[in-house]
């Protein structure tokens, strides 16, 4: 990832808009900032929430709160939890998202 043009500043994230986005089952919750061709975001997924669409977006992601299961179309299953990551590349490996709990994301792409 190269970031140019972007000068410095800060974000409190309680004053983006929340947008919401229905999964297959629950809700999640985006506060959405985009710089050029970079988007940050701060997601809360509602308890029972599984993604509706398997994804092929690259992202960095970084668990704040709760609990999140990823499923990769292979099968595999990877869990975090606050202090855990993930990072995967455009196109490398479809996954989706899924939480008993909730959880509290927060994601460049």
């Amino acid at each position: 990832m190269r970031i140019t043009d972007i000068p410095f500043g800060t974000t409190d994230w309680s004053r983006v808009e929340r947008t919401e986005h229905p999964g297959e089952r629950g809700v999640a919750w985006w506060r959405t900032q985009h710089f050029g061709a970079l988007r940050v975001r701060m997601v809360e997924y509602s308890p029972g929430y599984l993604a509706d669409h398997w994804c092929s977006k690259g992202h960095v992601i970084l668990c704040l709160a709760g609990e999140l299961h990823t499923e990769l179309k292979d099968g595999r299953v990877f869990t975090l939890v606050p202090g855990m990551g993930y990072q995967v590349a455009d196109e490398a490996e479809p996954h989706r998202s899924r939480t008993e709990r909730g959880a509290t994301l927060f994601i460049v792409d």
